[in-house]
């Protein structure tokens, strides 16, 4: 990595309460946290920001949530992403055909036009121009509302951001998914 992680036991203990949490659920402390952690105003809003896109009423399932930011993370290389959201969707989906499949999804019949056109969206976001052409807004529109669309663009945002901000930084994967490591 190329910036320490903060110690945990330094930290303010509203902090020390997320990362036992976090210690609970992954056995591990995750390490982009603990590097958001070296400046507790910033984790505060990155970690309300991803409270927010992931509350269990979102009008996105969490099957697609976890499907695009798993294909963020590969897109933009980062390996600590790829890693902890396939394991997400591979507990959302109840198996790993989605995961396997999803490097192969335009063709895949897997994926439903729905899933596609996320996709697809997600795909143009996330390449360096991010120029979305009106016919892919089209397609998307045809499959969510306004709503959706605005929640499934903060979503593809914000795992840019955060998988563009480990893969700078060089933040690993955590062997949090066995099938990453095949």
């Amino acid at each position: 990595m190329r910036i320490t992680p903060a110690d945990p036991a330094k930290l303010p203990f509203w902090l020390r309460w997320f990362f036992r949490q976090q210690q609970k659920r992954y056995g591990q402390h995750l390490q982009p946290a603990l590097v958001w952690s070296r400046k507790p105003s910033l984790f505060v809003l990155f970690a309300s920001f991803w409270a927010r896109l992931s509350r269990k009423s979102s009008p996105l399932s969490p099957v697609l949530r976890a499907m695009v930011q798993v294909y963020v993370a590969k897109l933009t290389w980062c390996h600590f992403c790829v890693d902890l959201n396939s394991m997400t969707l591979i507990g959302e989906a109840g198996g790993e055909e989605k995961l396997a499949e999803l490097d192969n999804w335009e063709s895949s019949s897997l994926f439903s036009e729905q899933e596609k056109a996320a996709l697809a969206w997600t795909k143009a976001m996330t390449g360096e121009h991010c120029q979305i052409p009106d016919g892919l807004h089209q397609e998307l529109a045809k499959h969510f509302n306004e709503q959706q669309i605005m929640e499934l663009t903060a979503l593809v945002a914000f795992q840019n951001m955060s998988a563009r901000f480990n893969a700078a930084l060089n933040i690993p994967s955590q062997g949090l998914c066995d099938i990453t490591k095949k």
